[in-house]
């Protein structure tokens, strides 16, 4: 009874239908992977066809050739062409001013008056000095005179003596006493001579005393040295100024009909600045307005520290517009020893073979050639191989732009048409 009881307690083994089941769930799974492994198969094998057989739209510009001047911008501030810094060199008290800072003056003009009496009064007796001496050398001149005449008479009681003595009318002692006579007459004569030869020495050497005390009392009038304006004044009437005092000057004059400024030209571009070369300077205070300028020279030699080459611009100042001190910008024209290409700094691209850009050929293929830098300008690029002038090349250039893929170049835009100015 037990026994029947335990098998009807056993569950009857599975039917196929369950097994049937799963099979086709699992075969439905792997039939749905590979439809969608085909179909992504197939999506990229379009996407690959697509981009294989894609011809970009691209817009190219044109590689111009570069044959003008260099145009280099550098800083720099004016300066005055002449500049000078007027010192007494006669002491005393100044006694007219007759300009101030600020005030326009030619060569010549008096600009301040010193009243140096002790100068005066020094020239003065150097003046009575020569007087003096001058009476002195007609003294001496008189004695030579006189002496002169007393060889003269000397010479001639010695020959008076001298016959007499031959004929025995006269002592041999009266003739030699007559010839000691004519040797210390003359010897009185050599003096006299030199006597007027020393007061000529003594007027010349006073003269040249006066003339140090005239030259000294002509600069009691400050006078301007050259066109210009007054910068600086540091005196007024009655201040005393000492001579040669090596202090603080009395004025200070600028020459601003041109002025000069001094600009350090790099290395690179230091070979074509020469004196004749065209500057252009603008200055930010005034806007929209330019001044010519030219190199008038340069230190030749570079600076060993910096690479660079001192160079010094004049800029003629008629008007006056322009004035010493202003911060500048000089741009100069310097000119090219070759030619070179020019493109946008937009065409290029920086890759694993270096800076290159896509070259459109004329059959509106593209070609990536390696190019090299000659110069940066910022918006434009200087080459120096690479690409000939007149190439065409896509500006800015897509990454995945492939060699020898096809392009279609865009139209350019049109120029917009200028607006008329209505009519009334």
């Amino acid at each position: 009874m037990m026994a029947q009881d335990a098998a009807r307690d056993v569950p009857p083994p599975p039917g196929i239908v369950p097994f049937l089941l799963v099979g086709l769930v699992g075969v439905g799974l792997l039939a749905w992977g590979a439809y969608g492994h085909w179909q992504r198969d197939v999506a990229a094998t379009a996407t690959l066809e697509r981009i294989t057989t894609l011809v970009p739209q691209v817009r190219t510009v044109a590689a111009e050739r570069a044959a003008g001047p260099i145009d280099l911008v550098l800083p720099g501030e004016m300066q005055a062409f002449t500049t000078a810094a007027i010192a007494a060199r006669a002491t005393g008290y100044i006694a007219e001013r007759r300009v101030d800072i600020g005030s326009r003056i030619k060569a010549g003009d008096l600009l301040l008056r010193i009243a140096a009496p002790d100068l005066d009064q020094q020239l003065a007796q150097a003046e009575a000095q020569v007087g003096q001496l001058k009476a002195q050398l007609l003294q001496a001149q008189a004695q030579v005179e006189q002496a002169r005449a007393n060889v003269n008479l000397a010479n001639l009681t010695n020959n008076r003596t001298t016959t007499l003595a031959v004929q025995g009318w006269a002592s041999r002692q009266n003739a030699d006493t007559s010839q000691a006579g004519v040797l210390s007459q003359a010897a009185t004569l050599a003096a006299a001579e030199a006597g007027v030869k020393v007061a000529t020495a003594n007027i010349k050497s006073q003269d040249a005393v006066v003339d140090r005390l005239k030259a000294l009392a002509a600069f009691e009038r400050v006078v301007a040295p050259f066109d210009g304006v007054v910068t600086t004044r540091n005196v007024d009437v009655g201040d005393l100024v000492r001579a040669d005092n090596g202090g603080t000057p009395l004025l200070s004059i600028d020459q601003d009909s041109t002025l000069r400024i001094t600009v350090n030209v790099p290395q690179n571009d230091a070979v074509g600045v020469k004196p004749g070369v065209k500057a252009v300077i603008t200055v930010p205070q005034l806007p929209g307005r330019s001044f010519d300028g030219f190199v008038e020279r340069s230190s030749v030699a570079l600076d060993a520290a910096s690479r660079t080459l001192t160079t010094q611009v004049d800029v003629p100042n008629p008007d006056r517009v322009l004035r010493a001190g202003l911060y500048a910008y000089v741009t100069l024209k310097i000119p090219r020893t070759e030619p070179a290409v020019s493109v946008p700094a937009e065409a290029t691209v920086f890759n694993s073979k270096g800076l290159q850009v896509a070259q459109v050929g004329d059959d509106d293929r593209v070609t990536w050639r390696t190019v090299k830098v000659r110069r940066d300008l910022g918006r434009t690029i200087e080459l120096e191989s690479g690409l000939s002038a007149d190439s065409r090349i896509v500006y800015s250039p897509p990454p995945e732009l492939r060699d020898g893929q096809a392009i279609e170049r865009l139209k350019p835009a049109p120029e917009p048409t200028p607006m008329r100015s209505a009519q009334r």
